[in-house]
């Protein structure tokens, strides 16, 4: 049996895209003389769909899509992930399930039972867990058909009644199969290896892996889909961050025990690199954009955000717009402009001074006597928004918003200023993080100016401000800050570490303090383990003391 793997990226809700996709690789598959392809988990409807899934006609048209993508299915049979309803009258309406097709009909369907409710997962809202477990016969073989997490032996939950591998090695399988919506994070690569070349182990079994690929707002999916031999040892690695069609041969698989040549493994910057990129292209691409607008400040965040999105977009659809105001150095102009001619991008210069003064002078009655503060730092920022806002009104340019993860983590932002935007590029990326990938993106040639990376960041909102004025130094906030948001340690486990106890207490403090703040900010591409968004539900006016 020949099995062909279907690494695809689908689009949330467009059927007639990802229905013509599908098709279009079942005959690719043929071609390629494979008896099998393998589809993505829910790549009919694409994931995760979220409330679209409360809708009948919805899953109508999931319905609809896979009698469409069966009639391609002739001398060549596939499995394909979809929501289908469950007739029972108890229970959840739907399952998460996939269909095995031969033949133009649907000869099976397989239903998931551990379904992951933990960061941004949330499936037990809509579907129902399955309970029965039988393999698929095929060409002589019986296939063990899982769906992602029911392969990450997560039995721990009292809802499940056991786990599904176990259930279906009873049935004496001769190959697993395991389809995925696996959400990339810079950590998941090896630990997605390790459980899958584990199961192959543990079962004694190949395992054929397959994993979408592409961004569904914040998500994004790397690919990587796997093939393992019943000793565990990997035999194929496909592309990541690219859709990609492979056969196997499953005889050679089960009997030629050759460990397959690794390649040398991404570095976490260039995966977060790819990812954002792949990010930023698939949020425009299919919003139906293609232009970005962002401020340029001369400062390494926007630098790092306006490079990226060129790789993703193209220079020529990426507008920079620089407002310098009086307190802007000279070289922060400079620094921005020798980016704009290093990259290519378009560009706007558009002063703020004279709208600054025009807000104090609108203001002075009411502040009279009162000394200049935050709320003078913070009515620049917000100038800065209304002129991004009005570059993307008038040419129908999407925003990009350039605050990091330090930054989104202790508040050091403006709301409806430098906060705004469509879509947090840098939002899930730590301070230090954005260095190293400003350094990454200079690789071949200097495209962000050496100046703008070895200067100390500030804000330039008053006279000679760093960062440093306002926040500890990065090197020691974005270890603290990881080990509260990614690992999830409270002060006294963190000051345990040697950090210092007021430090600590200050900064996580204002993590909390700024929870009102994340509610308004665009959803932020994920790429670390816990990002801000969907995956971190924090109560705003919490009194948790940490």
């Amino acid at each position: 049996m020949k099995i062909a793997l279907a690494q695809l990226n689908y689009h949330i809700g467009n059927f007639e895209a990802n229905t013509r996709k599908i098709t279009e690789y079942i005959q690719l598959a043929k071609d390629k003389g494979a008896d099998l392809v393998v589809f993505a988990e829910l790549a009919i409807c694409g994931y995760p769909p979220r409330d679209f899934l409360e809708f009948d006609e919805f899953i109508g048209l999931c319905e609809t899509a896979a009698h469409e993508i069966a009639k391609s299915c002739i001398d060549i049979a596939c499995i394909v992930g979809l929501p289908v309803k469950n007739d029972l009258l108890q229970g959840k309406d739907l399952y998460n399930a996939a269909y095995f097709i031969e033949d133009g009909k649907v000869k099976a369907v397989v239903k998931k039972a551990l379904l992951p409710t933990y960061d941004v997962f949330d499936e037990y809202r809509y579907f129902e867990p399955a309970t029965q477990f039988n393999c698929i016969d095929f060409k002589g073989k019986k296939i063990a058909l899982t769906i992602c997490e029911d392969l990450w032996n997560i039995n721990d939950n009292p809802l499940y009644i056991s786990n599904p591998m176990d259930e279906l090695i009873k049935g004496q399988p001769d190959v697993m199969i395991n389809i995925a919506a696996s959400p990339f994070s810079y950590t998941h690569d090896d630990e997605r290896i390790k459980v899958l070349a584990d199961n192959a182990k543990k079962y004694s079994l190949p395992v054929f892996y397959v994993n979408q690929v592409g961004a569904q707002t914040e998500i994004i999916f790397d690919g990587g889909s796997l093939v393992f031999d019943a000793d565990g040892a990997m035999k194929a690695e496909m592309k990541y961050f690219e859709e990609d069609l492979q056969v196997f041969d499953l005889e050679e698989v089960e009997n030629v025990r050759n460990k397959y040549p690794q390649s040398e493994r991404l570095t976490d910057i260039e995966q977060i690199h790819d990812a954002l990129v792949l990010g930023i292209k698939d949020y425009f691409g299919k919003s139906g954009f293609s232009k970005a607008v962002l401020g340029l400040s001369g400062g390494i965040d926007s630098a790092v955000v306006c490079a990226l999105a060129c790789r993703a977009l193209g220079p020529g659809n990426v507008m920079a717009v620089l407002m310098p105001s009086k307190y802007s150095s000279d070289h922060s102009v400079q620094d921005a402009l020798d980016l704009v001619n290093n990259i290519g991008c378009m560009h706007e210069i558009v002063p703020i001074k004279e709208v600054t003064e025009a807000f104090d002078n609108i203001l002075a009655p009411a502040f009279k006597g009162l000394p200049f503060n935050l709320t003078e730092e913070n009515i620049q920022a917000r100038i800065r928004g209304i002129i991004n806002m009005a570059m993307s009104n008038k040419f129908g340019y999407i925003l990009l918003n350039t605050s990091n993860k330090s930054e989104c983590a202790v508040g050091y932002g403006t709301l409806y200023g430098d906060m705004c935007g469509a879509i947090g590029v840098i939002g899930d990326v730590y301070k230090m993080q954005v260095f190293e990938l400003a350094k990454y993106i200079n690789k071949e040639r200097e495209i962000i100016p050496v100046n703008i990376i070895v200067k100390p960041p500030s804000a330039e909102l008053r006279p000679d401000q760093k960062d440093s004025d306002s926040l500890p130094e990065y090197e020691i906030l974005d270890k603290i800050l990881y080990q509260h948001i990614e690992r999830k340690q409270g002060s006294k486990a963190i000051i345990a570490q040697g950090f210092d106890e007021a430090l600590v207490l200050r900064i996580l403090k204002m993590v909390n303090v700024a929870e009102f703040k994340r509610y308004q900010t665009p959803p932020i591409l994920r790429v670390s383990p816990k990002a801000f968004g969907m995956g971190r539900r924090m109560p705003i006016v919490g009194k948790y003391m940490v």
